[in-house]
């Protein structure tokens, strides 16, 4: 008789000792192995998403670096599904690693937000040792954070048939998804949210549960719970609001010019009866992250007493949203994209627009204008409010316009899951500004306005709007704002000042140009600013000696095949959401299906896998490199060009083709895994290389990103062809007795 062992093991793929379960691993209690690891992938897939939105919302610096909370996320819990076979049972140190996160989150608060030679950030100021040691503490933390998680998922992966487990592993991680996106819907809160991770790691590690985890729980739910009403708050979709009043005190004047106070008192935020019919009514500050994002209240002057602080404020704010008026007398019909409070919308009203369209993208900005705004703009009949994605709002409309309003798009904080781009990235491209011009009636203008720029964001924005457009924009400059006006016909004589903002003449500089394939506006140019290079190179440094230290005899070709399979598929969900978010609107909610529907396919790859693929062969590579060649061929501008319907037959029937068929290509050889929890690691630990190769899109663009995912696939394709020549050479089985 024959012994029989797996080809894996012949050629060295796992140079590790068998898996044994250690004291303390298993429950007490007879739990179902599939439902404690359905609760975990629940746990962890919910957490990850938590802490990629609330993060960003407690220390500023994040919020430019979201990504990072990801790709830690994914190599901490790789890290602890390699270390299952270690039999550490370090899932009872959740509790420890909870609290201490929580600690440093409170710490970190008041990290100042660091300059950036390379990209354009909005009020810098802090000492880029201290930011960016803190963001590699919080990346190393939120990675440890994971672990415990990754290596009790392991654990129940080697109690179960392989593709068994995957498929809990899978649905539990699509029931996150529903979970979070419900939960951010209804009403997201960390302090929540933490309370979900908590029960559904104790209802999954029930029996792992010490004496001293309880409390340690409670703390750092008090804590969270309690930092959170320091003031009123909201949490809307994309940002953490908060709310206070903006109060001025009338100085004596000065030589230098009026005796107007611009520094305020600003007290937490609470409207008195009656704000929209009283007299001098107040102005408040909202601030999204903790720092100043824009001003809600009303701007007629007719409101507020001749002479008061506030009137002599309005005088010298009003002209700014009064610009494009200037050049486009009497418009009948504005478009304001990114409305925001609605101040740009209450200006259209002043000057006789018969109907606002007005875009925004944040439903509870939309809700707080309502409630703060004395002049209440989208409580008015000529208004009406799209709750949209101001590049979608424009590629679904074709009305005419006399006047399209860019409001202070300008966002601080990143758009989705898994990248590094900007909320208003599509919004701020060549594209983008030739779609908005395209809606201008023929005696109509285009108005951009951006908040304190330097030159050469200046200059970026004019060149911009000159390649979209054809012509120069008019350029205003005055109170640290800047407006660009493009008008329809030319204007022979446009005014040399409107109130403080004086006619300047554009000079060109050499900048990059945003566009649809490299949408990133607040860089100067092409490439990696090395503020980023060497926090990405310091992180992956730290990624790469963790990972020698958990896999120390090495990497094998069986590690390298299911490491390029996660590199490649977390490329391509990215990939897969920005072109979504361009084709439907860069919106919480595309980036959620998005997301599920990955899952989904997986899902379905791996039910094939079971019931249809009973081996891994070679040819699913086949049909992968041509649904990949596909998807990454086809010009994104083809696809944006037709119809909404075909557009939607396009993403929901051919860009997921590759990620099934790499799902089934994964599925079938982690089959074949003598131990799936290591080959599952190995996988996540591919995804966080992945995560940091995103960024190589701020140096070739989108459609370079997709010749990393070819090469990933590639890489995997020879990983796995060298282990099947390593078997064929290895010697035959030798008898037994």
């Amino acid at each position: 008789m024959q012994s029989r062992r797996s080809p894996l093991i012949a050629t060295g793929w796992l140079r590790t000792r068998p898996f044994a379960a250690a004291p303390g691993v298993e429950p007490l209690s007879d739990g179902s192995p599939a439902i404690r690891l359905f609760s975990l992938s629940l746990a962890a897939l919910f957490l990850e998403l938590m802490v990629i939105r609330w993060v960003p919302s407690e220390v500023r610096l994040v919020a430019y670096y979201a990504n990072l909370m990801l790709v830690s996320s994914f190599l901490g819990l790789g890290v602890g599904a390699i270390l299952t076979a270690r039999a550490w049972n370090l899932f009872r140190l959740f509790p420890v690693l909870l609290a201490l996160y929580v600690a440093m989150l409170l710490a970190a608060r008041l990290t100042i937000l660091p300059g950036s030679t390379g990209e354009f950030r909005f009020g810098p100021g802090g000492t880029k040792a201290l930011s960016y040691c803190t963001l590699i503490v919080l990346f190393l933390l939120n990675a440890g954070l994971f672990v415990p998680l990754g290596e009790q998922i392991g654990v129940q992966f080697q109690r179960l048939p392989s593709l068994r487990a995957y498929t809990w592993d899978l649905s539990g991680s699509l029931a996150g998804t529903a979970v979070f996106g419900l939960f951010s819907f209804l009403h997201f809160s960390p302090a929540a949210g933490v309370a979900i991770v908590i029960a559904l790691v104790l209802f999954a590690g029930r029996g792992a549960l010490r004496g001293w985890s309880l409390p340690l729980y409670l703390a750092a739910f008090a804590v969270v719970f309690w930092s959170g009403r320091r003031e009123p708050t909201w949490w809307s979709p994309y940002h953490f609001i908060t709310v206070r009043e903006f109060r001025m005190h009338t100085q004596p004047p000065r030589e230098s010019g009026p005796g107007v106070a611009w520094l305020a008192e600003e007290k937490t935020g609470i409207p008195p009866a009656g704000l929209r019919t009283m007299r001098d009514p107040p102005l408040y500050t909202v601030r999204v992250n903790q720092d100043f994002y824009q001003l809600h209240g009303t701007i007629d002057p007719a409101r507020y007493t001749p002479g008061s602080a506030r009137q002599q404020m309005i005088d010298r704010t009003f002209p700014l949203y009064d610009l494009p008026y200037r050049i486009v007398h009497h418009p009948t019909r504005v478009l304001v994209l990114g409305a925001g409070g609605g101040m740009d919308v209450e200006a259209a009203l002043l000057r006789g627009a018969h109907r606002v369209d007005a875009v925004e993208i944040d439903p509870v900005i939309a809700r707080l204008s309502a409630q703060f705004n004395a002049a209440a703009p989208y409580a008015n009949p000529k208004v009406v409010l799209h709750v949209d994605d101001a590049r979608a709002f424009l590629e679904r409309n074709s009305a005419q316009f006399d006047l399209v309003v860019f409001g202070h798009l300008d966002s601080q904080a990143l758009s989705s899951y898994g990248a590094s781009l900007r909320l208003d990235g599509y919004t701020y491209t060549v594209e983008g500004f030739r779609q908005a011009f395209a809606r201008v009636a023929p005696t109509g203008a285009m108005a951009v306005s951006f908040s304190a720029v330097g030159e050469w964001m200046a200059q970026k924005l004019a060149q911009m709007i000159a390649a979209a457009t054809g012509a120069p924009p008019l350029v205003y400059v005055g109170a640290g704002t800047i407006t660009f006006l493009a008008p329809k016909r030319p204007v022979a004589n446009p005014p040399a000042a409107i109130g403080e903002w004086k006619l300047r003449r554009a000079v060109s500089q050499p900048v990059d140009l945003a566009t649809d394939d490299w949408p990133y506006l607040y860089l100067r140019q092409r490439g990696i600013p090395i503020d980023y290079a060497i926090v990405i190179g310091a992180l992956l440094a730290i990624s790469a000696t963790v990972l020698l230290v958990v896999r120390r005899a090495g990497i094998g070709p069986g590690d390298g095949h299911c490491f390029f399979l996660g590199w490649g598929f977390l490329l391509l969900q990215t990939k897969s959401i920005g072109d979504c978010s361009l084709y439907f609107g860069n919106t919480w909610l595309v980036s959620t299906l998005v997301i599920a529907g990955v899952l989904l396919m997986v899902l379905f790859a791996n039910w094939a896998a079971v019931r249809l693929v009973r081996e891994s062969r070679l040819w699913l590579y086949a049909p992968l490199f041509a649904t990949l060649f596909a998807v990454l061929v086809l010009p994104r501008e083809l696809v944006l060009a037709q119809e909404p319907i075909w557009r939607a037959a396009w993403t929901v029937l051919v860009v997921p083709l590759p990620i099934f068929f790499a799902g089934l290509i994964f599925s079938s050889t982690f089959r074949e895994a003598p131990a799936p929890a290591l080959a599952f690691g190995a996988n996540l630990l591919g995804a966080t290389l992945g995560g940091f190769s995103e960024y190589l899109g701020m140096w070739f663009g989108s459609r370079a990103l997709g010749c990393v995912v070819l090469a990933a696939y590639t890489a995997s394709l020879w990983c796995l062809l060298r282990q099947r020549r390593a078997v064929a050479g290895s010697p035959a089985p030798l008898a037994a007795a």
